[in-house]
């Protein structure tokens, strides 16, 4: 017992001090995709047609970026000849409504979630309680959810828990693309959470069916079954996008 308590000490404090000062990032980090339009020729497609779920468009000549479909691949970066389009450190990028999520190349701030209206922070701002639906993912989101309870990242400081039942709960979070299986067990399961309840949509499967959209046997995303209030982008999305979302939801950011 006295070992365990000196390794503890010796390894000190390991929670992150978030949401400030800003965390350290890894160099190879791909946060928020940037479009340098100066440098991007008249008439090139080659971003456009490298992308495998269409995220990227020309539309008479400018550029627009659904980032609810983005992989973060970076098959655009390589594909294009001119360095027009790379990857930054920012790692906020969860919004309240899914047309937010459609971006130009221009210097336009992503419109990041705002916070609840007052009632609900008062039923949620301290303590909220999520199902975790796993609606068809390949475990890569559900993975970087769990992580959020480790003692790096610390969900529970900020009075938020998973628990095992919907009865138990206060909204849901989904991963997955929402296949024609998992369609029934996700609204049988948002139906089971008493009002006034929150859904989460966690990552580019959950919020346009990611590489999967269009398929027979998915339905392209959450909001195609049930009402979604926070979209958190990615594939995955680092446990700070899926943090800062749910902090910013509440109103603690």
């Amino acid at each position: 017992m006295l070992d365990v308590l000196m390794a503890r000490w010796r390894q000190g404090h390991r929670t992150i001090a978030f949401p400030q000062p800003a965390p350290p990032l890894p160099d190879r980090f791909r946060g928020k995709p940037v479009i340098d339009r100066a440098r991007c020729p008249q008439g090139c497609q080659a971003c456009a047609d490298a992308c495998p779920t269409e995220a990227l468009k020309l539309d008479s000549g400018n550029v627009r970026l659904d980032l609810g479909r983005c992989l973060f691949c970076t098959d655009c970066a390589q594909s294009c000849p001119d360095n027009a389009v790379s990857y930054s450190q920012d790692y906020r990028l969860a919004v309240r409504r899914r047309d937010d999520l459609v971006i130009g190349a221009d210097d336009r701030a992503l419109p990041l979630a705002a916070a609840l209206d007052e009632q609900l922070q008062r039923l949620f701002g301290r303590s909220l309680k999520l199902r975790q639906v796993s609606a068809g993912g390949c475990n890569g989101c559900e993975s970087d959810v769990n992580v959020l309870n480790t003692i790096v990242f610390d969900l529970g400081r900020f009075g938020i828990q998973f628990v095992a039942s919907p009865r138990h709960a206060d909204g849901l979070l989904i991963t997955g693309p929402v296949t024609e299986n998992m369609r029934h067990a996700l609204r049988a399961t948002y139906d089971a959470v008493p009002p006034p309840k929150l859904v989460i949509a966690v990552g580019a499967c959950a919020i346009s069916g990611g590489p999967y959209v269009g398929h027979d046997e998915v339905h392209n995303g959450a909001d195609s079954v049930v009402p979604v209030d926070l979209y958190v982008p990615g594939c995955p999305p680092h446990p700070l996008t899926i943090l800062d979302g749910l902090v910013r939801l509440l109103g603690r950011v």
